[in-house]
């Protein structure tokens, strides 16, 4: 009959078979990580409701997205109007060359503030995360 002092560390003694199996660290290091992860995602699970029944968040930051997609528009209306109107009076390939390239990038920017919206509404929604599915960031 073994003692449970001489046996060693990893391992499990079945007194009713009296045999003696060594468990690998791999195994412990699993085993934790599974028991700790069922325990501490019920919590936030359990908070899904909390993001979406806050009184004003969700509406704070439709309007900050809406506001800053309206700026970025406006900017983007300033920039390519100023642009045109500097391409009337440059005479310089060169300098005309430049202006088009910085109005293909403030397009370009425009652009991206109008996708990044619906596609965090989108992908933020299929991912699970609890502020996309209480928060429409579509700027339309």
């Amino acid at each position: 009959m073994s003692n449970e002092k001489d046996s060693p560390t990893n391992t499990v003694v079945n007194p009713v078979h009296d045999s003696i199996r060594v468990v690998s660290p791999g195994r412990i290091l699993a085993i934790t990580a599974l028991i700790g992860l069922a325990v501490l995602t019920q919590p936030v699970a359990a908070q899904d409701g909390v993001i979406c029944s806050t009184s004003k968040l969700p509406q704070m930051l439709e309007g900050f997205f809406q506001l800053t997609t309206a700026l970025g528009l406006i900017g983007l209306i300033v920039v390519w109007q100023g642009d045109s109107l500097f391409q009337m009076f440059t005479t310089n390939h060169e300098q005309k060359a430049k202006l088009k390239e910085h109005m293909r990038v403030a397009l370009k920017s425009a652009v991206t503030l109008l996708v990044l919206g619906p596609l965090y509404t989108v992908a933020g929604s299929l991912m699970g995360l609890p502020l996309a599915q209480c928060v429409d960031l579509a700027p339309w």
